[in-house]
């Protein structure tokens, strides 16, 4: 979940920037905010295909979280089942490495 905010506040805050919302100065979080993202990616070196996998639908479960509080737009019901089809296909992928 960690990485996945720090990876979408990363990329929030230059698009802040770009459309004017927010002072170059934004920037600066940004970059230390997608320097912990990478950082965090490396703490899983075995089978980074398959936690990659996972952390995808983390992302779009905190992506569809982030529209709804941050961007104040409330999801419709093909998001929600989107990002729960996902985190149960993570759900899948994590339970199938444990054998």
């Amino acid at each position: 979940m960690l990485t996945a905010l720090a990876e979408i506040l990363g990329c929030y805050l230059p698009m802040l920037w770009l459309n004017g919302k927010g002072s170059a100065w934004l920037l600066l979080p940004a970059t230390l905010s997608l320097t912990a993202f990478v950082w965090m990616l490396t703490l899983h070196p075995i089978a980074s295909g398959r936690v990659y996998a996972a952390y995808g639908a983390v992302y779009i479960a905190t992506a569809i979280v982030w529209l709804w509080r941050v961007d104040g737009v409330t999801p419709r019901w093909t998001d929600l089942l989107g990002a729960g089809l996902a985190l149960a296909g993570a759900a899948v992928i994590a339970m199938g490495s444990r054998t």
